[in-house]
């Protein structure tokens, strides 16, 4: 281990867990009631009763505290859903937040696209700590799905899955002015995901 990751360690062990959890939730509070651009350091500072050197020095910036607290907020990792098939996998995957949830994060998802496209901190944190890490494990979904016969290695399918999930998330709002639910997503992905990926319904 390098003597930067050691302080970074350090650094990083100065906060508990439950302390951690706490500022993640304030942070999406607050990124929720004013989006990206007008929240601020000095707000979080405020909202959680912490001083802004310790934000700076435990995630950086704000591009980097704001997408680990949307990484946090997650309900556990897609790659360790294993029901013994994809179906299962993709209905488990779906009923891990309620509706309620799905709306929330939806909501958040739409205020936060634009400032991920104008800001290229922002965009770079994005990537790395949420959309990598999230394509890396379906892609062990999918990888399980092959082993058992269930997706053919070749399928063309396979390599958008993760577009049509987030597709079907992302617009469900746009185009039918509601918000996703379980069932819908449900309904999507046996009859859009599925049989994209040669996969029986039944």
């Amino acid at each position: 281990m390098s003597e930067m990751t050691d302080v970074a360690t350090a650094r990083r062990s100065r906060i508990t867990p439950e302390r951690e959890a706490e500022l993640y939730a304030a942070v999406l509070d607050l990124l929720r009631e004013v989006g990206y651009d007008a929240l601020t350091m000095d707000a979080v500072a405020a909202r959680t009763r912490s001083s802004k050197a310790t934000l700076y020095r435990q995630w950086g910036g704000k591009a980097e505290l704001v997408v680990k607290a949307m990484r946090h907020s997650k309900p556990g990792r897609i790659a360790d859903v294993d029901t013994g098939s994809l179906r299962g996998d993709l209905h488990t995957l779906v009923t891990l937040e309620d509706d309620c949830t799905m709306e929330r994060n939806s909501s958040l998802m739409r205020a936060l696209a634009m400032a991920v496209h104008s800001n290229p901190d922002l965009m770079r944190a994005f990537k790395e700590l949420l959309v990598e890490p999230e394509m890396d494990e379906f892609k062990r979904v999918m990888q399980r799905a092959i082993d058992r016969g269930e997706v053919r290695a070749d399928c063309p399918a396979r390599e958008y899955i993760v577009h049509m999930l987030v597709g079907a998330f992302a617009t469900r709002t746009l185009i039918d002015d509601l918000p996703p639910t379980q069932e819908f997503l449900r309904s999507y992905i046996d009859a859009v995901v599925l049989p994209a990926l040669g996969v029986p319904t039944t």
